[in-house]
């Protein structure tokens, strides 16, 4: 028996487990927890350990396998530890790309706003990664063949990489079945790659929507908004402190010039239980 709680950003959802409670093989063991049909259900699991400054996690998404951070899930923690009174409401979640200091703001029940500090917006191929040579210091509308069809990309990383598609209209659901698991795993992508299909609708508002590294669709990203935000910005598209409107909810991202990317939204936490199996 597992204790394990879940919440969501946006209906990007998360189970999270103390990483004590993990087996060591854990990767067939998040797959059958994830699944909604005979799991509890979620995008992945966020595994937990404390730290003297706040709390170490672990990401392992639904498909088993491990990514480096999510930004909607280490708020999700954040809002949790906040919750059960295991950190305060500024504290740092430690990932396996860097820490991330939060800020948690109680609205009441088990709703919490949070700003986070994604740190830099990584646009240097190599350091994405992607399959350039030459290196070049930024990706931006690269052509890719997928399938029948070339598609422009611009490439960039918060810790895990991400390709921005920009259409002049909100993606379909046809779009992002057809191209999202194509680029996921197109080779120009050593270590696959998330997805968005951006659409800007003025200078201070984008509309996307996300095709997730190991998950496939998603309601919301929050690392995925924040490099469609740094898209749109390096192609000089939109302002630097935009509104970022997801299927599940909107998401506001900052990077000043010369600064670190924050973003702000809200999480729930909906319930706390044991996996009998």
């Amino acid at each position: 028996m597992t204790r394990l709680a879940k919440a969501h950003g946006l209906g990007n959802d998360f189970l999270m487990v103390a990483a004590a409670d993990a087996p060591a093989d854990f990767s067939a063991w998040a797959r059958r927890l994830c699944d909604r049909h005979t799991g509890v259900g979620a995008d992945g699991v966020l595994l937990f350990a404390p730290e003297p400054d706040g709390v170490r996690m672990r990401l392992v998404n639904a498909d088993g396998g491990e990514a480096e951070i999510s930004a909607n899930g280490l708020r999700c923690l954040a809002g949790y530890m906040v919750w059960r009174g295991a950190c305060p409401p500024r504290h740092v979640v430690h990932t396996a790309a860097g820490p991330r200091p939060v800020e948690v703001t109680a609205l009441g029940g088990t709703r919490y706003r949070i700003a986070t500090d994604l740190g830099e917006a990584i646009l240097d191929s190599a350091r994405i990664p992607v399959a350039l040579d030459p290196p070049a210091a930024r990706v931006i509308d690269h052509p890719l063949t997928v399938g029948a069809e070339t598609v422009r990309v611009t490439a960039t990383s918060l810790g895990n990489p991400h390709c921005a598609v920009f259409v002049d209209a909100p993606a379909d659901d046809a779009l992002l079945a057809r191209l999202g698991p194509l680029l996921e795993r197109h080779p120009f992508f050593p270590r696959r790659t998330n997805v968005e299909f951006v659409t800007v609708v003025s200078p201070s508002e984008l509309r996307v929507r996300f095709w997730e590294r190991g998950v496939g669709y998603t309601r919301a990203s929050g690392t995925g908004s924040a490099s469609a935000a740094v898209a749109a910005i390096v192609k000089g598209r939109v302002e630097r402190r935009l509104r970022v409107v997801c299927d599940g909810g909107t998401l506001e991202v900052e990077w000043p010039e010369g600064g670190h990317v924050r973003q702000t939204g809200e999480v729930e936490v909906v319930f706390e239980g044991d996996w009998l199996l």
